[in-house]
């Protein structure tokens, strides 16, 4: 099996020269269009937080996959300063993949404030890895770092029996690691590429799962990163949307199956979000433009997720909630 890493950028190289040959030459007719549509948009952003968030528009920055979040212009804020932890999480171990960067390192820093160690399990982002350690363990808590490509099922198995090894249990696994591509249509979308997403975003949580069930116990629970493209669909980001809303499914039916054992199953489904994942896939006008069209007419920032996985994730706060799909989604009316 080629590296993940390899495929995706091969995909990702292949996309950007569609994207080349399909832009429209510059006419003054699509310059006032555009101009006009600046103008409409120019509404201020809503900023309802502790603090403001970036906005209304981001560096037009275009990453080679899979994206380093240390390559950013524009870092992500991941570190929630306004957060109080309370101990929800004592004593707890959590597993998070992707949880080098983006949402995962936002969810990863919480949980390490609330009391848990934490696994991050990462596919090659060295640098990124190491900072989300270093966040970790400056809240008190214990990081371990397992590297490898979540579509392996014998690196699943490896991922949750280190975790487990290490810090002698596992009470929390949350699946994140996604792969995302944009494309103009169906036909541009190959079996290879369809086999890169549906790996990496359906096979790679199902398997984590498969091998983290045997370890957790009454009062664990498993949380998976959906998408408002698995609610509503998303006509350029067909392979990935069919994947999100497989991850919803999967969360439903898993809650069902695991409810007997005291083992909770439930999904946040974010809507934009300023991770690697954007600017690892869009180009780079687009990506200047990332949330606007949200009614809060801005992207969210990680550390405005992170807060409803440590919520779903505590008996103290979520213990009669599972199978349900979360959406943080900026607009109003997801479902």
């Amino acid at each position: 099996m080629k590296s993940a890493s390899a495929t995706a950028r091969s995909a990702q190289r292949k996309q950007d020269a569609k994207d080349a040959r399909a832009k429209p030459a510059a006419t003054a007719a699509t310059a006032a269009a555009a101009a006009r549509k600046q103008k409409k948009e120019k509404k201020a952003a809503v900023q309802a937080g502790p603090r403001p968030q970036p906005a209304p528009t981001l560096p037009a920055q275009h990453l080679d996959k899979p994206g380093n979040e240390a390559d950013m212009a524009l870092r992500p804020r991941f570190e929630a300063p306004d957060y109080k932890g309370s101990g929800k999480l004592q004593g707890m171990t959590a597993l998070i993949t992707g949880g080098d960067s983006g949402i995962g390192r936002a969810v990863a820093v919480l949980y390490a404030r609330e009391g848990a160690d934490v696994a991050i399990v990462y596919l090659g982002e060295d640098t990124d890895a190491e900072e989300t350690r270093r966040h970790v363990e400056a809240e008190g808590a214990r990081c371990l770092l397992v590297k490898g490509d979540v579509r392996k099922p014998a690196f699943c198995d490896k991922a949750v029996g280190k975790t487990v090894k290490t810090f002698g249990k596992l009470d929390i696994l949350v699946n994140n690691a996604a792969f995302q591509l944009h494309a103009a249509g169906i036909e541009d979308i190959s079996d290879e590429r369809f086999e890169l997403t549906l790996r990496t975003n359906v096979f790679g949580y199902f398997q984590m799962a498969r091998a983290a069930v045997p370890h957790l116990r009454k009062g664990g629970s498993i949380i998976n990163t959906g998408s408002v493209t698995g609610l509503e669909g998303s006509a350029q980001l067909l392979d990935y949307s069919t994947t999100k809303g497989a991850i919803h499914a999967f969360t439903k039916a898993l809650a069902s199956n695991l409810l007997p054992k005291g083992i909770r199953v439930n999904a946040v489904a974010p809507g934009p979000v300023w991770t690697p994942l954007n600017p690892a896939d869009k180009p780079p006008e687009k990506v200047k433009n990332f949330g606007k069209d949200t009614d809060m007419k801005r992207p969210a920032q990680p550390e405005e997720l992170s807060p409803a996985y440590v919520f779903l994730a505590a008996p103290s706060c979520a213990s009669y909630i599972t199978g349900i799909v979360l959406p943080v989604t900026g607009s109003v009316g997801a479902a």
